[in-house]
């Protein structure tokens, strides 16, 4: 990597540290399996349409046994206020009966996407979250917070997954995943950006091309 461009990450890290000096996710969440859950419906769904589902449902869940004895039709009813219910409800019912065999959230990329509605996305959060994996899980706010800042040049969120890894530094990792996702989702906004608030515009893409 060049000089220039360790120079710059050094310079969006040190100041998203400042912006965000303990970045977490905003799901609420009290047990593991809980944030599993959470993150299984966030796909496509705010974090704060999440938690409002989420607030009544995790009173009385739990664990992956409180899932099948509430039942299925009854589960899906619940979280039928966010997108793709019938899919995710499908998915994290089966997740439940996987989990009560196996006891444990696995702690491996690999054998966490064996998990129905489990990609990697999600594989990469929880291991992130749960286990303190130097993991950099991409969604919408990173993908676009990545490619305006020309930290990648990517169509894909997958791939900016993957060369993010490779380029920030360690010290950076734990934060980089949920600092990147506040910035994109408070500042550095798809629609309507602040970007005279930012202190990152100097080096931002979108930003230049404002002022074109």
């Amino acid at each position: 990597m060049k000089k220039d461009q360790k120079d710059k990450i050094e310079f969006i890290f040190d100041y998203l540290k400042e912006l965000y000096p303990n970045p977490k996710t905003e799901l609420d969440y009290s047990t593991d399996f809980q944030l599993l859950v959470a993150v299984i419906l966030s796909a496509q769904t705010t974090d704060k349409q999440v938690n409002k589902v989420t607030k009544n449902l995790f009173k009385k869940t739990k664990k992956p046994e409180d899932i099948l004895i509430m039942g299925f039709e009854k589960f899906k009813k619940t979280i039928s206020s966010v997108n793709y219910f019938n899919g995710k409800a499908k998915h994290i019912y089966e997740t439940a009966k996987k989990l009560v065999e196996i006891w444990k959230i696995p702690d491996d990329l690999i054998e966490l996407q064996k998990l129905p509605g489990v990609w990697i996305k999600t594989a990469k959060v929880i291991l992130h979250v749960l286990y303190d994996m130097p993991f950099i899980a991409v969604d919408t706010h990173v993908h676009r917070v990545s490619n305006r800042l020309w930290l990648v040049k990517t169509n894909e969120p997958e791939k900016t997954s993957e060369l993010l890894e490779k380029i920030v530094p360690d010290k950076y990792k734990p934060i980089a995943h949920h600092s990147l996702i506040l910035f994109g989702r408070y500042l550095c906004k798809a629609r309507n950006p602040m970007c005279d608030e930012c202190g990152l515009k100097s080096i931002c893409k979108y930003y230049k091309g404002l002022k074109k």
